[in-house]
């Protein structure tokens, strides 16, 4: 199965100048994400460093994990600071691949995009993400309200602002693969199969675009 929605659902939105449109197959948990006049999924991260979660968090919670969101809802508080939205349309992916373009904007502490997955109810998700202002990729833990580094990619990327690349997992079992613009970079094993929800990812004041993001399932 594969399913294809960032670019299909910008398409069918009409933005108008200077008006913020929530995108229809994402839900913002953290941090500002809007469909730009130019279709794209952007985050804007500079109003979030202070760490609060989206407006409307506790609707949003039980939107997803109904009435298990308590305990969803402390995690998220822990770790604000980092942009994340979930995906709508896909409520347990587990073997398969995700794949995004995706272009750094700006961001004077960071300058992040990445893909997000494993989330589970109580908020513990692991997340793929490219770090412009270290030029490399990297596989994170988040856990209990705590961030851990997992993995590097084999090497460093440097990738100029403003322009478009790609980014790539791969999960079959516990094996984890990471690839950026075609070029498999990151190899790793994890405790346990990947499962749960997942969405798009960013960093403090990073602001960032996101398009295609395209979802393959067995």
């Amino acid at each position: 199965m594969k399913v294809a929605f960032l670019a299909l659902a910008m398409l069918s939105l009409a933005a108008s100048a200077n008006v913020a449109v929530p995108p229809a197959h994402f839900l913002a948990i953290v941090g500002d994400w809007n469909v730009t006049n130019d279709h794209f999924l952007q985050v804007d991260g500079r109003q979030w460093i202070k760490g609060q979660p989206s407006a409307g968090l506790a609707a949003k919670a039980r939107t997803i994990y109904g009435a298990k969101h308590e305990e969803f809802i402390d995690s998220v508080k822990a770790y604000a600071y980092f942009p994340y939205a979930v995906a709508k349309d896909v409520d347990d992916f587990r073997d398969g691949e995700i794949s995004i373009r995706f272009r750094l904007l700006a961001g004077q502490l960071d300058q992040c995009a990445g893909i997000l997955f494993n989330l589970k109810p109580n908020g513990d998700y692991l997340t793929v993400r490219f770090n412009g202002k270290e030029d490399n990729l990297v596989l994170w833990t988040f856990k209990t309200g705590k961030r851990s580094f997992v993995k590097k990619g084999s090497e460093n990327v440097h990738l100029p602002l403003g322009e478009w690349h790609t980014m790539k997992i791969v999960v079959k079992g516990t094996k984890l693969e990471g690839y950026l613009n075609g070029k498999l970079l990151l190899e790793y094993t994890m405790a346990n199969p990947a499962s749960g929800k997942i969405g798009v990812w960013s960093k403090t004041d990073s602001i960032s675009d996101f398009a295609d993001y395209t979802v393959s399932m067995p």
